[in-house]
């Protein structure tokens, strides 16, 4: 009975890793079939790798791949930057306004983007402004900066005000007390806010579909219209690249925490 308690957890935390990974897995193995738009395997090729680089299809993917990043980046470099002049702002409020306000800014990460792209759609075609690029980085912005401020708050909770108080009596500028003494202390927060809008960015269909016209497409609008043509390889090695990128950004970071910790320790 003992053996059996100790075993249901193990059961069911690999019953989820399989459900979560198996897909990831699957599209993998198919990104190397040399059966093209085939769930038949036909033997291993890296044919659909190498597409990338060469024909129509692969062009088109690697450039709507290179506008998402660019757009991507964009805002959440933007977006971060918002976050924290935004925490910052909050941390010198009263309590009942910071409640308030933060309140506020926690309402658009549990709407449904639906709302948010119709919202933007119809904020633009108000102000008359062309949708394009500059609309899609616009609202892309917008979604990102509540989840910028959700990842730095925190930070800037922990924040010890007397080190802002002591640097300041020491004689420095504000501008040095947020450079020097600040923004180093609440460092993870901005690093996960970039990862996390980053990767929103990225992932975002809705809000880019009604946000953006014919002539710009990102990589979800382009694999989801491919998609509707059939299961394409060359979608398969794209993503998997993508995944192999994010695992190993994911790698590199875990081996400089471990690395600080050490030197914290030593």
């Amino acid at each position: 009975m003992r053996f059996l308690k100790r075993l249901i957890p193990d059961i069911y935390i690999a019953l989820i890793l399989i459900f979560l990974y198996l897909p990831i897995v699957i599209l993998i193995v198919y990104s190397f079939n040399s059966i093209p738009k085939s769930f038949l395997w036909g033997g291993f090729t890296i044919r659909n790798y190498t597409g990338l680089f060469s024909g129509s299809d692969g062009a088109e993917l690697l450039e709507s791949l290179l506008t998402t990043l660019k757009i991507a980046a964009i805002a959440s470099v933007v977006s971060t930057i918002f976050g924290v002049m935004s925490c910052l702002g909050l941390a010198y409020l009263k309590k009942r306004w910071q409640t308030a306000l933060m309140n506020l800014t926690y309402i658009p990460n549990v709407m449904p983007e639906l709302v948010i792209g119709i919202a933007f759609m119809l904020l633009f075609s108000f102000l008359g402004v062309q949708k394009g690029q500059f609309t899609l980085i616009c609202a892309h912005i917008a979604f990102c900066v509540p989840f910028a401020i959700l990842s730095i708050n925190p930070k800037i909770k922990q924040l010890d005000k007397n080190l802002s108080e002591a640097a300041m009596d020491l004689g420095a500028t504000g501008w040095q007390t947020l450079r020097l003494v600040i923004i180093p202390e609440i460092m993870p927060g901005i690093l996960s806010a970039l990862m996390l809008t980053f990767t929103m960015s990225v992932d975002d269909y809705l809000i880019s579909n009604f946000n953006v016209d014919s002539s710009t497409q990102t990589l979800p609008m382009k694999i989801y219209s491919m998609a509707k043509f059939g299961v394409n390889p060359k979608m398969n090695a794209l993503t998997a690249i993508l995944f192999a990128a994010v695992i190993i950004l994911l790698v590199l970071s875990n081996l400089s925490e471990i690395k600080k910790s050490k030197n914290k320790l030593k």
